[in-house]
């Protein structure tokens, strides 16, 4: 169901309007705005990444292996899903691989910038598109699952984040949360990006037992090249005026190959039952009950 801004009744429809008050959200860069204010916008992400990043994610060993581990979780834990939101889509990325994978399933995705939904448009032909604050979505068991892809940790409020989940959530409806993990790996590369942490497995687990999620797997990725993301980090110690994190994606074809060739046979493992213990990235599925 769809909460009114305006009357805040529940209504069923495919439409925005509401058939109480006759309300309809505004119209913001061609999306709907779910939010009445952009609270915050500035102070977890940096608008200015998504024209880097709209060029570099197709190419980039990470975010491909991250897609395949993503489009695998939710074909093996929730195959008979109908429709998928995801929160905090940046790009459209994630979205465009679901789109291919997945083409019976409707898919929306929502973002707080209307500059990241500008550039999800350009990659993505059916997917709704929607500008919300994920702290406040206007959403009551709507959705068969809600997929949440290294957005958690820019959000103060995580929990607040977590429970709009489980109210957006159909009953046994899933999750699917990745996060950067660690705080020992905490470097240059989290402070350009505002992160506000880096999780452990069992923060994570507890936050989503309290909302009385049933978490399904736990493990972590990026896990076979810890070993060279941890002498990375040691490197980013020293004070370095001109860093970006674009420098650390931007990799010659070579060592890109190289690296995704390792994190393919590591999908494979865990895809096999195999629950890395420790990895930069963090990967929880879980189920509303």
């Amino acid at each position: 169901m769809k909460v009114c801004l305006q009357c805040h009744q529940h209504f069923e429809s495919r439409q925005w309007i509401c058939p109480h008050c006759f309300s309809t959200p505004a119209m913001v860069n061609g999306h709907y705005r779910l939010t009445v204010e952009l609270a915050d916008a500035s102070s977890g992400y940096e608008a200015a990444f998504f024209s880097e990043l709209f060029d570099l994610e197709a190419q980039n060993f990470w975010f491909r292996s991250r897609n395949q581990l993503i489009i695998w979780a939710l074909q093996h834990y929730f195959p008979s899903a109908k429709n998928f939101l995801e929160i905090g889509c940046g790009t459209g990325y994630v979205l465009s691989g679901l789109e291919t994978a997945f083409p019976h399933l409707k898919l929306s995705g929502s973002e707080l910038f209307s500059e990241g939904l500008a550039f999800a448009a350009q990659r993505l032909s059916t997917v709704e598109l929607l500008q919300m604050d994920a702290r406040n979505m206007p959403f009551r068991e709507e959705f068969d699952v809600i997929g949440s892809f290294d957005v958690l940790e820019h959000i103060a409020d995580d929990i607040a984040v977590l429970e709009a989940i489980y109210n957006a959530a159909r009953p046994q409806g899933g999750v699917i949360l990745t996060v950067p993990q660690h705080a020992w790996l905490w470097s240059h590369a989290d402070t350009y990006a505002h992160h506000v942490r880096r999780y452990s497995a069992q923060d994570l687990i507890t936050k989503l037992n309290q909302l009385n999620f049933k978490v399904l797997r736990v493990t972590s990725f990026v896990s076979l090249l810890l070993p060279l993301m941890m002498a990375s980090r040691r490197l980013q110690q020293r004070p370095n005026p001109n860093y970006t994190v674009m420098s650390e994606l931007k990799i010659s074809r070579s060592m890109n190959f190289v690296l995704e060739t390792v994190l393919n046979l590591e999908r494979a493992m865990i895809q096999r039952g195999i629950s890395f213990p420790l990895g930069g990235s963090l990967l929880v599925v879980a189920q509303k009950l």
